[in-house]
């Protein structure tokens, strides 16, 4: 059986190596990085300025599986903080598929005692709404209606 003292003598460490260089000192301080750019936060403002026209808006929505942008200029449901509507959105795509829009589905009223399923008249295209998906990943975001209105209910929202 081998020493176990020999057996640690054959293997340096990096603190003893010799030949253990720091990154530090690979790194050329002088020349800039290329994608480097001190000005890109201003140059960010002024394009998201440009494109709001100087509106306001409740936040900046994003998709929650990529992260890309979805609009710029939105507005928080009064009730339901989570969903938001909006007008113009960037990086969106609109399906064929029609789907109920959230809070569409049947309900039940009650009747003298007994529970009565009323449906509502979803049948008609009036009340449908078309799927609205990231065009970068095709993640669900929301729906879009009769009245050229998104409405964003899966999305990352963040302050504007």
């Amino acid at each position: 059986m081998e020493d176990p003292q020999k057996k640690d003598e054959h293997v340096l460490s990096p603190t003893n190596s010799q030949q253990t260089i720091s990154d530090d000192e690979e790194i050329d301080y002088e020349t800039r990085p290329e994608f480097y750019d001190s000005d890109i936060d201003n140059k960010d403002e002024s394009w998201v300025t440009n494109k709001r026209k100087g509106r306001t808006t409740d936040a900046v929505l994003s998709c929650p599986a990529c992260f890309t942008t979805l609009c710029l200029d939105c507005q928080r449901h009064e009730i339901y903080v989570t969903q938001y509507r909006a007008m113009f959105v960037v990086n969106c795509e609109i399906k064929e598929k029609t789907v109920l829009p959230q809070g569409g589905e049947k309900r039940r009223k009650k009747r003298k005692g007994r529970d009565s399923v009323v449906a509502n008249d979803v049948s008609s295209e009036s009340e449908l709404a078309r799927q609205v998906c990231c065009s970068v990943c095709s993640t669900e975001v929301g729906v879009y209606d009769k009245d050229e209105v998104y409405h964003f209910y899966d999305v990352l929202p963040s302050e504007s």
